[in-house]
């Protein structure tokens, strides 16, 4: 399944640098927890130390202006993919449950995203992310 797909991560470009790195991680934690199939093997240093598994394939990281990104976002709800979403309203809770409850407040095509994750067919991410720009 991993070599047929790949997985995007689309970010709103106007994030602070510490909003990029921490919206990138919960957004990969969700496809990885939707799809364990994709983590890879256990490392091992010389020393024979463990280290754990990661993903088995790239996260290619996407940062676009906020039009673009809900563009993007209605393309993989349009499609049906499943996708994993962090709303600007989480950066001001500390727990999953009041996450939730922010994003329960608006429909989907009203969210106010600053990044999403998707993981399909690699030709279908491909569409959801045209004409988008890798994050620099």
């Amino acid at each position: 399944m991993a070599q047929q797909t790949k997985i995007a991560v689309v970010l709103r470009d106007d994030l602070a640098g510490w909003q990029r790195v921490n919206v990138t991680a919960f957004l990969a934690s969700g496809i990885t927890a939707a799809h364990p199939e994709l983590m890879g093997e256990e490392y091992r240093d010389a020393d024979g130390r463990g280290y754990l598994p990661l993903l088995g394939l790239p996260v290619l990281v996407y940062a676009a202006p906020a039009a673009d990104l809900a563009r993007s976002h209605a393309r993989a709800v349009g499609r049906e993919m499943p996708t994993a979403i962090y709303s600007e309203g989480m950066f001001k809770t500390g727990n999953d449950a009041d996450n939730r409850a922010v994003v329960a407040e608006r429909p989907t095509d009203e969210l106010d995203l600053v990044g999403f994750a998707v993981h399909g067919p690699r030709n279908a991410v491909d569409k959801v992310c045209k004409g988008l720009s890798l994050h620099p």
